[in-house]
């Protein structure tokens, strides 16, 4: 019997949601944060061809937005890691042990049940540091989770993964899972991938755990519809990037003058998504003091979901000390999971 199964007995748990709870909002502030906010959006819309980082996606709607696109039957992607998750969290948590859990773009914390359950049958005391841009919907979901879970407690950080990073205090239990699921990697470039897993590394103890949701390369055929839905939500939670930066950038970008456009890019193994100018506009950023020309059928890339192999995978994480120790897929082989632990 696990000695914390054992003595759980003896552990105290303040009992009202309001004490478990913990919500430090980074972006909000953080001066360092405030003073640059926005620098990214002016390099993106000036540069040729224009881009924007897919963070500006996740404001409140665009959170919801996405937990939707999660249940559309062409998005492949999180029913299919769900079920990878049900096979493999029981193996997950026995090997870890006690473990407090973090995780980067939480959401909703739904497939992050999954892995709430497995330590709770083994009965480990809980910690879960969810990290997401959009307050509201960390709150929202860790409130929904002390309500299911007696026992957890919630340490939740707004803001960007870089900068919650940082921000991470020593863990309260003997060791640390940091969980990066549902494929968000492959919205980094090959060279942002390599910092990102530098500062997972930075974030981690020699023993500690890094938990990898990786989409795997598949047929055009399958990946299009899965980012151009027949019910249009994706083109609506695309769209919405623009209304998020009139929000906050005192912006007048017309939505109705831009459609959704996205395409798998077979040359470099990644779904690109785009947002095209229906027509020559002038769009201006008044809190940036920035004006952005559109040509017709100019477009602005807001996304891309590179598509990973498993060999590549575990060489480049293995280059980085994190040992991948069990790599589990799907029957379609379709995506891949990886539990690696940092080593000396």
């Amino acid at each position: 019997m696990s000695i914390y199964k054992a003595s759980s007995s003896k552990i105290s748990y303040p009992k009202s949601i309001k004490e478990r709870l913990q919500i430090q909002g980074l972006t909000a502030t953080d001066e360092m944060v405030r003073s640059g906010a926005g620098t990214d959006v002016i390099k993106g819309l000036t540069a040729t061809p224009k881009t924007l980082t897919p963070c500006y996606f996740y404001d409140d709607l665009g959170s919801e937005l996405f937990e939707q696109i999660c249940e559309l039957p062409e998005y492949y992607v999180t029913r299919t890691e769900t079920k990878i998750l049900q096979q493999c969290a029981g193996e997950i948590a026995r090997i870890t042990g006690p473990c407090e859990l973090v995780e980067l773009g939480s959401g909703s914390s739904t497939k992050t049940r999954i892995i709430l359950d497995a330590y709770q049958q083994l009965g480990y005391p809980m910690v879960y540091v969810p990290i997401d841009v959009s307050a509201g919907i960390l709150e929202s979901s860790a409130r929904q989770l002390l309500a299911d879970y007696p026992s957890l407690e919630v340490h939740a950080l707004a803001g960007t993964y870089e900068l919650a990073l940082g921000k991470i205090l020593p863990s309260q239990l003997p060791s640390r899972i940091i969980v990066f699921i549902g494929s968000t990697l492959g919205n980094l470039h090959p060279e942002e991938c390599n910092v990102f897993l530098s500062e997972i590394t930075n974030s981690l103890q020699v023993g500690e755990y890094f938990l990898l949701g990786i989409d795997l390369q598949k047929p055009k055929h399958i990946l299009e519809p899965a980012y151009n839905d027949s019910q249009g939500v994706t083109a609506t939670f695309n769209l919405n990037i623009l209304t998020h930066l009139n929000r906050r950038f005192d912006g007048n970008f017309d939505t109705t003058q831009f459609e959704h456009w996205a395409f798998y890019n077979e040359t470099d193994h990644q779904i690109e998504m785009h947002l095209r100018s229906l027509q020559w506009q002038t769009v201006e950023l008044g809190a940036l003091n920035v004006q952005v020309n559109f040509a017709p059928g100019e477009t602005i890339r807001t996304e891309i979901s590179r598509k990973f192999q498993l060999n590549t995978m575990t060489q480049q994480l293995t280059a980085q000390g994190l040992v991948p120790l069990q790599v589990w897929t799907d029957a379609n082989e379709w995506f891949g999971l990886l539990l690696c632990q940092l080593q000396g």
